[in-house]
């Protein structure tokens, strides 16, 4: 169970840099360069896709890491 936990971890932050890298370095200086207003929308839209992501992704790391409360024990 552990090892299954530790490879979707490593896989999701893997695809989290790879996708980053190539929204960052790749897509948004190409919409940029060009310059039309439907492709800064795209790039503002993509970018602001991307800071949901991220926030989503944050808060899923500190649902899980932390340690359950009292209402969260059925035992208790």
């Amino acid at each position: 169970m552990y090892a299954t936990k530790l490879t979707l971890l490593i896989t999701a932050i893997v695809l989290y840099v790879a996708g980053s890298t190539f929204w960052f370095f790749w897509q948004v200086p190409e919409l940029l360069s060009t310059g039309t207003d439907q492709t800064l929308v795209a790039a503002f839209a993509g970018t602001v896709a991307w800071m949901l992501l991220t926030f989503g992704f944050i808060i899923h790391i500190i649902k899980t890491a932390r340690p359950a409360g009292p209402h969260d024990n059925p035992r208790a």
